[in-house]
């Protein structure tokens, strides 16, 4: 049995076997819980294999961030060993800093112990050798000064327990103790460095992930050792120079991104800039300031203070020592007390003192404005250590791991980009200084990594046909195109509407005005509306809920009837608290189609923009590809086709309680593959696979995502079912490549097979990913790739079916490809065909005149996830911020489910 069956069979396991059937009996098939064809045994799906290379479009000559590597002793093994540490009472080390000082400390000490060998160590608990050990099972003892002192290597904390920051004041006075640790290292397996080779002939094999990983690991070692802070495949020196402010106290640091890749030409080293948050470095105070955006130390609020800075690591002068932030004292510093211990002769005394009192009096250090602020408290929760809060300074390179706000995001986007000449010059910059060549690892197997990008061969398609209004044709050109004189494809009318305005300061008559006569000029008749509703100001600062609410009770007050349309003013740009109320509003409780807008400066560009979504959303269609109007689309056109895009949206990294949310989207109107519709459902948080695909929740009822999708593909395409279902799936890593293949896509089966037992419509399944490294640059030119570029070979997957895609012009920075990898193919696409259809879809999005980075059936589904996203922020059970614990072992927290969309909108491309 398969282990993603429905609930009923889940207890299979535990009845004992049927009784045998008699020879003369037929036996009677029962009703199954699953379709029959999912009971025989389970096949499992990998990922196809590729079927030849596609040759349209125009050549062009690239370089890209792949760095060809020559493997030479591919008959040697990686040897690797699991390490144990613990103190010399046989505790075993639970923080993660010492490892790396320890096992350095034994590579020192026992070299010849070791037959000299050099370490991969990933400073938790495995560790890798070229060629054995002397022995499968090692013990060592080291001794270390210190350990909590200088720069561990970024990801950990300084202190294992018990490390030398017990004590109170005196430890101002004690030498530094020094500790014993006891280090096990055990043989745990072999891995051949044939595996490698093997990879690249497109045999994949378990030891393939692992032999790669060590690889990887050699380079984080390498990094570490030059004190880096390592964020997984990154790394991030600490140099001043790399750091650039985005606010609030928050710096992004610029690192470099580096991975081993097999591809079609080999092995390659795949480096790229990369950007990670840190706190901004230095005295405690300026960091706070910054953060909460205030004068000076006496307008803090020291409660989210406390909270900010727990478990930031300061060094205090002038003992130049490292320590973990605990907390605050209660009191300032001039009236905390502590008790400090004296020696008079032989006898000990102890005298109650204040902080400010001994740090002035006894230890007679100059404190210039601490005297009224709380006190740095480094100490355990029975004993607490203070420190005067001018005395402290945060260590630089510490994540900062919190969400950031809209101003800090694009504040990191504009000083973060570069453009592809920069970018390279960068990286060759990066490869020379760290100079792997002298890395003995790399060294000992045989591995040499060429300092020139690899050059790649792409085509560029060329731009797909478009219709507008009056069946006029036109080419986009360098991916854009605009309705200058043009009207749209399918303007609709607005009839029933009215305008609201939440205290936005503007003229709206004159925004009437031209909102109308600019949809005029596009074809899309607007009448007068029915009235301009001005907040009531007593309401201004009301909870957004409640200026929603009584908004709508006067809006309801006034009209005759429900309005077709709500055109919403709100007063500030982004993340208006309003907008996730007033569309649950709407679309959930009324069923009225509503555009919000934030009017800063409006002219003729930004209302055609508006009104592209407008129109979109009430049902019209603004542009379409020539060959949806005539229906020739290779394989799409003949046979009834359905294009899903799939998404999950989780909550900040540091938000571990919020719901993900998944959505779907789905194409209608067969033989169109320019409209859409979503579905979106909440599911437990961070998890990425989707699990209401299919739901059954009794004999004859389905409440998953699938079924509504394909009931309204059914009704929106003259009764035809999809015999063909074209999935693109974003967001997924390649090790989750066969959960999609396996566990989504069973779900999408048995939701068909629910709907009707005989129907088995063929699949296509594609995942769209963004977050990678790879760049393409035009050599001798200091332009981005033109859009339509398409590589597939050299490094790409030795055997599975990926491209990748720049459909869009780059316009700033540096173009990030969206890499696709077809997984299934059961139509039968040509190469061509299928590349040429994934370029189209890119000129499908509906609320832009440019070509997009990733097909829309993705970006839409991103869309409808993160607007249905906004109507569960505001719901009661989000007044309290996340705690930031861990996460609930999956389904024990019960998930707020989302309200429905009323029918008159479910349909409709709302997220537009």
């Amino acid at each position: 049995m398969s282990s993603n069956e429905p609930d009923g069979n889940g207890a299979d396991g535990a009845l004992p076997p049927p009784p045998p059937i008699p020879p003369n009996v037929v036996p009677v098939q029962a009703e199954l819980e699953q379709p029959p064809e999912l009971l025989k045994k389970k096949v499992v799906r990998v990922p196809i294999a590729r079927r030849g290379l596609a040759s349209k479009g125009q050549k062009i000559t690239l370089l890209t961030n792949h760095f060809k590597v020559n493997v030479t002793n591919i008959e040697g093994h990686f040897f690797h060993y699991s390490v144990a540490l613990s103190y010399e009472d046989g505790r075993p080390v639970d923080g993660k800093g010492a490892g790396r000082k320890v096992i350095d400390k034994v590579h020192e000490t026992y070299h010849s112990e070791l037959a000299g060998k050099d370490f991969a160590y990933d400073g938790e608990k495995s560790l890798f050798t070229v060629g054995p050990l002397p022995r499968n099972k090692l013990e060592f003892t080291v001794v270390l000064e210190d350990v909590s002192s200088n720069r561990n290597n970024g990801n950990c904390s300084p202190e294992g327990p018990g490390s030398p920051n017990d004590g109170d004041r005196k430890r101002m006075k004690r030498p530094y103790r020094s500790k014993s640790f006891k280090v096990e290292i055990s043989f745990a397996a072999k891995i051949p460095m044939q595996a490698i080779a093997s990879a690249l002939r497109g045999q994949e094999s378990e030891n393939f992930q692992e032999a790669i990983r060590v690889l990887d690991i050699i380079l984080r070692q390498n990094a570490s050792k030059q004190g880096c802070l390592l964020v997984r495949q990154s790394f991030f020196h600490n140099d001043p120079r790399s750091f650039t402010s985005v606010g609030g106290g928050v710096l992004g640091c610029r690192g470099f991104h580096s991975s081993f890749r097999t591809t079609q030409s080999g092995l390659s080293l795949n480096i790229d800039v990369s950007t990670t948050m840190i706190i901004q470095p230095g005295p405690v105070v300026d960091f706070l300031i910054a953060n909460q955006n205030v004068r000076d130390p006496f307008s803090l609020d020291w409660t989210k203070a406390k909270r900010t800075l727990k478990n930031l690591r300061i060094r205090a002068s002038p003992s130049n020592s490292e320590y973990k932030i605990t907390g605050l004292s209660e009191k300032p510093c001039k009236d905390q007390m502590f008790t400090l211990k004296q020696k008079s002769g032989s006898a000990e005394d102890s005298i109650e003192i204040t902080v400010y009192d001994y740090f002035v009096n006894h230890r007679h250090i100059e404190l210039r404005y601490s005297s009224d602020l709380p006190c740095i408290n480094v100490g355990k929760p029975k004993r607490p250590t203070y420190i005067p809060i001018e005395l402290c300074s945060l260590v630089s390179l510490q994540r900062y791991t919190k969400a950031l706000s809209t101003f800090q995001r694009a504040s990191l986007v504009e000083k973060s980009r570069q453009k592809p000449q920069e970018r390279m010059r960068v990286l060759s910059d990066s490869l020379k200084k760290n100079n792997y060549d002298a890395e003995p690892m790399l060294r000992s197997c045989g591995i040499a990594i060429n300092s020139n990008f690899i050059q790649v061969e792409g085509r560029v398609l060329p731009a797909p046909k478009l219709k507008v209004g009056n069946g006029e044709d036109f080419f986009p050109r360098n991916g854009r195109w605009n309705f200058n004189n043009k009207k749209l494809a399918q303007p609709t009318k607005i009839e029933r509407w009215a305008v609201v305005n939440f205290s936005a300061r503007c003229d709206t008559r004159g925004l009437v005005r031209d909102l109308i006569k600019c949809g005029d000029m596009k074809g899309i008749a607007i009448d007068e509306p029915f009235d301009v509703f001005e907040e009531n100001p007593q309401f201004r600062r009301a909870p957004p809920m409640v200026r929603v609410e009584k908004m709508f009770e006067e809006v309801q007050s006034k009209l005759p009837g429900q309005p077709q349309f709500l055109l919403c003013l709100l007063p500030e740009r982004k993340n208006s608290d309003l907008y996730g109320p007033w569309k649950r509003k709407n679309l959930a409780e009324y069923g009225i189609v509503t555009q919000c807008i934030a009017p800063m400066r409006v002219n003729d560009q930004y209302l055609t923009n508006v009104l592209l979504k407008i129109n979109a959303k009430l049902g019209g269609l603004n542009s379409l590809l020539a060959v949806e109007h005539s229906p020739s689309i290779p394989m799409v056109s003949k046979v009834p086709t359905i294009i899903l895009g799939m998404d999950v949206s989780h909550g900040s990294p540091g938000q571990s309680d919020v719901p993900s949310i998944a959505a779907v989207v789905s194409s209608r109107h067969w033989p169109l593959i320019s409209r859409y519709r979503a579905a979106v459902r909440t599911q437990s948080p961070k998890v990425e696979m989707i699990d209401s695909l299919y739901k059954r929740i009794s004999e004859t009822e389905d409440d998953g995502i699938m079924r509504e999708l394909l009931l309204d593909f059914y009704t929106s395409s003259g009764k035809r079912k999809p015999d063909q279902i074209i999935i693109f799936r974003d967001g997924v890593s390649e090790s989750q490549f066969n959960q999609v293949l396996n566990v989504e896509l069973d779900q999408i089966i048995q939701a068909c097979k629910f709907l009707d037992e005989n129907w088995s419509p063929k699949f296509v399944v594609i995942v769209a990913q963004k977050n990678h490294h790879t760049k393409f640059f035009q050599s001798g030119s200091p332009d981005n790739v033109p859009p339509g570029t398409i590589i597939d070979n050299k490094i790409c997957h030795p055997r599975n079916n990926d491209f990748y895609l720049c459909a869009h012009a780059g316009m700033i920075g540096t173009t990030r490809p969206t890499h696709y990898h077809v997984l299934l193919d059961e139509v039968g696409f040509s190469a061509d065909d299928l590349q040429e259809l994934v370029h189209s879809l890119s000129y499908v999005y509906q609320r832009s005149t440019t070509a997009i980075s990733v097909v829309a059936p993705v970006c839409y589904a991103h869309l409808a996830a993160t607007q249905i996203g906004q109507f569960i922020k505001y719901d009661e059970s989000s007044e309290t911020t996340s705690s930031d614990g861990g996460l609930t072992s999956a389904g024990a927290v019960p998930v707020p489910q989302l309200p429905r969309l009323q029918e008159k909108v479910c349909n409709s491309m709302f997220f537009c």
